[in-house]
């Protein structure tokens, strides 16, 4: 039996090596575009639409049906796109693989693909590539280079910003309780990263860390255990705003949120979002977290029309307050878009 595995195991790793080095050599390239795929190829024909596969991680964080609704309403600025409905993996990497791989059946023009983990989706992005199917990852990266472009923003950067805001806010040190996405995403680990290095050194302590999946129900229900442990709290870092929100739930329910600060990121221009939670003071601050839909919408047209791209774009943040909570929630408001 053992014997056997061993056999397998070599199998698989030399089909993993195989697999990479075919996608090495179909690679998109980031400034040549109409390299990038066989439909592509055909691009600038008179009348042409060309057909956009989008897979979504999970519809049900307010972030990503945000960006759902952002890229729909950019894509629309291209008469020559299609949009066809988007897919919702519901936080299941097996399930996304699944869609991914019925959108390279369908041959779309191109595809974008919002990773639910990186690993997982890795291979289903390399065959993608081996179609010669030009790929957009947005947000979350996968482990291969065989992709078009990315765009996301700096998480990293982002998480040590709301870190130095938690210094700012604590300034004689402190206990931080953190709230955090999903332990493989690469936006949880790095803000979590960002964050830690910003507080090092300010006599400020992370005493409560845990896994809400960047939801807001699970944040609430964990922050219910963190309070009934009667540890005094004085901020709570959500690695997200929905989570922050459901921290904030909780301590309300407890009595006790005007004992404590929070702190979110995403910036959502929404009615219960973190710019308005800010505005309204149940929040200390947020970062914006730009959807990259705008810019997905745009690279789209680059690549079908051969235009070069940028093999990575990263997307800058904003950080929100009480000064200019309205302004921003106006500029990224989609109410008043159709």
């Amino acid at each position: 039996m053992f014997s056997h595995r061993k056999t397998v195991a070599g199998l698989l790793a030399a089909a993993t090596v195989a697999a990479l080095s075919a996608c090495a050599s179909t690679a998109p390239k980031a400034d040549s575009a109409g390299s990038a795929g066989g439909a592509a190829n055909t691009a600038g024909g008179a009348g042409k639409t060309f057909v956009i596969g989008y897979s979504q991680s999970n519809n049900a964080e307010p972030y990503r049906a945000q960006l759902n609704a952002q890229l729909a309403y950019y894509v629309k600025k291209y008469p020559d796109l299609k949009l066809l409905p988007i897919t919702d993996a519901h936080q299941d990497s097996a399930t996304q693989v699944s869609q991914v791989q019925n959108f390279i059946q369908q041959k779309v023009d191109v595809l974008i693909v919002s990773p639910n983990e990186s690993a997982p989706l890795t291979a289903a992005v390399q065959q993608a590539c081996g179609a010669h199917i030009p790929v957009i990852i947005l947000d979350r990266t996968v482990n291969t280079d065989c992709y078009t472009s990315f765009i996301g923003g700096d998480n990293y950067d982002i998480g040590k910003k709301a870190g130095e805001a938690a210094v700012a806010a604590l300034p004689n040190g402190g206990t931080v309780a953190e709230l955090q996405g999903i332990l493989s995403n690469q936006p949880q680990i790095d803000r979590d990263k960002g964050f830690r290095d910003a507080i090092a050194g300010h006599n400020i302590t992370i005493g409560f860390h845990e896994e809400a999946k960047w939801l807001k129900a699970n944040a609430t229900t964990i922050m219910n255990q963190w309070l009934q442990q009667g540890t005094k709290i004085d901020l709570v870092y959500g690695q997200n705003d929905d989570m922050a929100l459901g921290a904030i739930l909780a301590a309300q329910s407890a009595g006790k949120a005007d004992q404590m600060k929070f702190i979110g990121i995403d910036g959502l221009a929404i009615p219960t979002g973190g710019i308005r939670a800010v505005r309204q003071g149940q929040m200390l601050t947020t970062f914006i977290y730009p959807t990259g839909a705008e810019q997905a919408a745009k690279t789209v047209e680059a690549i079908v029309h051969t235009q070069s791209v940028g093999k990575k774009q990263t997307l800058q943040t904003t950080q929100i307050t009480k000064d200019n909570a309205d302004a921003v929630y106006q500029q990224y408001d989609m109410s008043t878009k159709s």
